[in-house]
């Protein structure tokens, strides 16, 4: 006879919690990493680029700029793509500046200098929109369009109705619920 153990509600709840927790945490990214901002090297005029793809932003998150002898303006998308820095939002040239990402969307930044943003000292941060704590139900099927149900290695069937979860810690979470699902 197998017996399987089916850990404690509380054992859920915790997991999930975490996740809330981990997903909530506004982070503080500096911008360039260890160069900071500064005209980029001459043949990485898209380095900048590269340092906003492999980061991801959130609502609460905030960017410190670090710097020597440069400035840093918030500008509006025009702007930026024609690094004109007549009219910015918000600018700083004071060594350092921090700036709260409050809204989901483009934020545009560039250098004072028009030759360091033409050269690419130019930032486009993208701001996700909230969706780490949704719960999608599944879809309700007919039973000609019901997918078949996928197996353990030890031959049980898996449940194909187990909530989609996204946020961080998602793969835990559905892991959990499939292997001692809560009904």
């Amino acid at each position: 006879m197998k017996t399987t153990y089916t850990p404690p509600f509380s054992a859920y709840m915790l997991v999930i919690s975490t996740a809330v927790m981990v997903a909530a945490t506004a982070f503080q990214f500096k911008v360039g990493d260890e160069i900071g901002w500064q005209l980029p090297p001459t043949n990485d005029s898209e380095f900048y680029v590269y340092w906003a793809s492999i980061n991801r932003f959130q609502i609460g998150d905030s960017l410190s700029f670090e710097y020597k002898n440069d400035s840093v303006l918030m500008v509006e998308k025009w702007d930026y793509y024609h690094c004109n820095s007549s009219d910015p939002i918000l600018g700083f040239n004071n060594g350092k500046g921090v700036i709260k990402l409050n809204r989901a969307g483009a934020f545009y930044f560039i250098s004072g200098f028009s030759d360091h943003c033409r050269n690419g000292q130019r930032l486009l941060v993208r701001v996700m929109l909230p969706h780490d704590l949704i719960v999608a139900s599944p879809p309700q099927s007919t039973a000609d369009d019901a997918p078949s149900p996928s197996f353990t290695n030890d031959g049980a069937p898996l449940p194909v109705t187990a909530p989609v979860v996204f946020f961080p810690m998602a793969a835990i979470v559905e892991m959990l619920l499939i292997s001692h699902p809560l009904n």
